[in-house]
């Protein structure tokens, strides 16, 4: 497996014990709709978090968070529409980002809540 294949691998579980530790319960991980997977969905109280992470190695070639584009974007917002549709929650949705990068020996965590908005 490729490295950066290893380190998207690493940064979600680190992202799935984070929210785990911050009161979430995770109801699905890499969650596929068509062309779409959803890395994290988990549920606070009344909120889905539709989660997209982002590891890198080093922040030289800009933050995780600015690699999430519009495309990418679309494609979340239809397969939570299906998700939720699917499973008939009636429940607020929020879309997150958990960028990771590593610093020096260890991984910083950065949880960007409400990280965009679909229309």
């Amino acid at each position: 497996m490729a490295e950066h294949n290893e380190l998207g691998k690493l940064g979600e579980e680190m992202a799935v014990e984070y929210l785990q530790k911050n009161g979430y319960t995770i109801l699905e991980r890499n969650w596929t709709f068509q062309k779409a997977e959803i890395d994290i969905l988990a549920q606070k109280e009344n909120t889905l978090a539709v989660v997209e992470v982002k590891t890198r190695s080093s922040l030289e070639f800009g933050l995780p968070q600015d690699f999430v584009k519009p495309k990418k974007i679309q494609l979340l917002v239809k397969a939570v529409d299906a998700y939720v549709n699917e499973t008939n929650l009636d429940i607020e949705v929020r879309f997150d980002i958990i960028a990771i990068h590593k610093e020096d020996k260890s991984f910083v965590i950065e949880h960007l809540m409400d990280a965009f908005y679909h229309f």
